[in-house]
Parts: structure tokens; C-alpha cells; sequence
């Protein structure tokens, strides 16, 4: 069966895992261009300093890369990938490692490209990883699990409902003092929609590592 990675690579979006990046660096500096790859065989997404004069877009490369070297790397595995609702072109990587990478694409459709390239490239190291250093849990962990897994899924269920009031409140607003247009209550809105998502993307990771030891836990006992 073909895996979600190797369809995002049959259908050529490969070459949309190279290209340019706007990247959010520090208050003082904002916004940056970076030059962005990712190896799916590694899973190891590697991005670049480039020439502030030099001209660029997702499908040529800047005239010039400052450096050989990247100026930074993360892995793939594990991680999180959320596109933003504050545009149609922000979206953001939150690595297992703890690091968050806040990125903008040229536009709606380069940054769906390299989202759905990013999160097929997360979904094959994730299991990889889970098949390679997981131990099988035992029996008692194992129901603790479970029973943990249900609070969350109860949790985000709850979320969800929250989330949704929020955003009808805000939409029927109409007083003196705030409108649905306002700017701080729209920033509110997306950023709890976008949490929610968030949050979504993590229960699911969770769920497909559980799968995985119950799997293990099986293999075991039959042994």
C-alpha cells in the first residue's frame, strides 16, 4: 500500500519542500527569508541564511545562499504541523524537541502544499520512530493508558465545544464597545481555533503511538 509520503512525492510536490520561506525570528527582527529543504528519506528539515539583496520565490532559488552549512536543523518525527488561522499563509512546526518554527509561505497555495509535504514527511519518521525505540508497556501501564486516552479525548471534546461558543459569541457581538471586527477579538478567535487544531494533530499522535504498543503488547504475549 502506497504510504502518504510516497503519494505526496508521486504527485510532485517534492520539489515544494525546497524553496523560500519567510521566517519569524524575534520581536527586534521579525520576519526573515530563509531557504528551506527538507530530506524526506531523513526526515530532517534544514533552512539557510541567504543574501538580503539577492531576488527568489518557492520555485527558484535566491541568487545566493550565504552559507553551505544550514543555519539550523530540526527532525521531523514527532512533530506538529498547524497552519494558521491569523492568514492563509502562516502555518507552524512544533518539533518534538520543543522548538517552534513560525513560517509564511508565498501564498494560500504554496503553504497547503507545504503543509500536506511536511506532515506526510511527520507521519512516516513518527512511526518509524515509534516502531524503532518503543518498549511494550506493561499490562497495568497499558490500561492506565487507555484510561488516560479517554480523558483526553473527553478533554478535547470539551474544547471543541468551547471553541465553537467563542466563536459564535464574537460573530453576534454587537454592543458599544466591541464589534465582531474587532481586531483583538478576531486574533482570540484564531488563535483558539488554531490551538484546537493543534491539539487535534497531538491526540492523533498519541493515538497512533497507543496503537502501537497495544500491537507490541500482543506480539509479546503471543511469545
Amino acid at each position: 500500500m502506497e504510504t502518504n509520503l510516497n503519494k505526496v512525492l508521486n504527485q510532485g510536490v517534492r520539489h515544494q519542500l525546497n524553496g523560500l520561506l519567510c521566517k519569524y525570528t524575534n520581536v527586534m527582527k521579525g520576519w526573515q527569508y530563509r531557504w528551506f529543504s527538507v530530506d524526506p528519506q531523513s526526515g530532517v528539515l534544514s533552512y539557510y541564511l541567504i543574501d538580503s539583496t539577492s531576488s527568489g520565490d518557492d520555485a527558484h532559488p535566491p541568487a545566493h545562499v550565504l552559507s553551505g552549512a544550514p543555519r539550523g536543523q530540526v527532525h521531523l518525527a514527532g512533530a506538529v504541523v498547524c497552519p494558521s488561522d491569523e492568514d492563509s499563509r502562516t502555518f507552524s512546526i512544533g518539533c518534538a524537541s520543543g522548538d517552534t518554527l513560525k513560517l509564511r509561505a508565498s501564498d494560500a497555495r504554496a503553504r497547503q502544499e507545504w503543509v500536506d509535504g511536511l506532515r506526510a514527511v511527520v507521519e512516516s519518521h513518527t512511526k518509524a520512530m515509534d516502531i524503532n525505540n518503543s518498549t511494550p508497556l506493561p499490562p497495568r501501564e497499558l490500561l492506565a493508558a487507555s484510561d488516560a486516552m479517554v480523558s483526553a479525548r473527553q478533554a478535547l471534546y470539551l474544547t471543541e465545544q468551547c471553541n465553537a461558543s467563542l466563536a459564535r459569541t464574537i460573530e453576534n457581538m454587537e454592543c458599544a464597545t466591541f464589534s465582531p471586527t474587532d481586531p483583538d477579538l478576531l486574533i482570540l478567535k484564531a488563535i483558539s481555533a488554531a490551538s484546537t487544531q493543534c491539539l487535534h494533530q497531538c491526540l492523533s499522535l498519541l493515538q497512533r503511538h497507543q496503537e502501537m504498543q497495544s500491537l507490541r503488547s500482543e506480539v509479546v504475549s503471543i511469545n
